[in-house]
């Protein structure tokens, strides 16, 4: 697993290593099952202090990204384009029922999407 961080960069330390472990999942390059360095391992090969990297793994779990299983690791979940694909059809059939009762149409209802997006 190669990540880097960029200490000029704007985007804070956490969230560039977040980020860079989500596209490895996201990319399939970290496979379902994979284990993940430790924080202090991976902070220590970073120069990272070890709560910078602890938040970014306490936020991909939250994502159900990763879990961690105690001393037995840190593990990457089911791959993200699943979920995500669950999580996101749910959404959407949401958002299609309340638009129809609402009387909003097909394209005012992508324009609120949109919005949000």
């Amino acid at each position: 697993m190669i990540i880097s961080v960029d200490p000029a960069a704007a985007k804070p330390p956490y969230e560039q290593v977040k980020d860079q472990i989500d596209g490895l999942i996201r990319r399939g390059e970290l496979a379902q099952g994979t284990r993940l360095p430790t924080v202090r391992q991976l902070a220590g090969d970073l120069g990272l202090a070890v709560n910078t990297v602890a938040r970014a793994y306490k936020e991909l779990e939250a994502d159900r990204m990763i879990e961690t299983r105690g001393r037995n690791g840190t593990f990457v979940l089911a791959s993200r384009s699943r979920a995500d694909d669950e999580e996101t059809r749910a959404a959407a059939t949401v958002l299609a029922r309340a638009a129809r009762r609402a009387g909003v149409s097909l394209p005012e209802a992508t324009e609120i999407l949109r919005q949000a997006w």
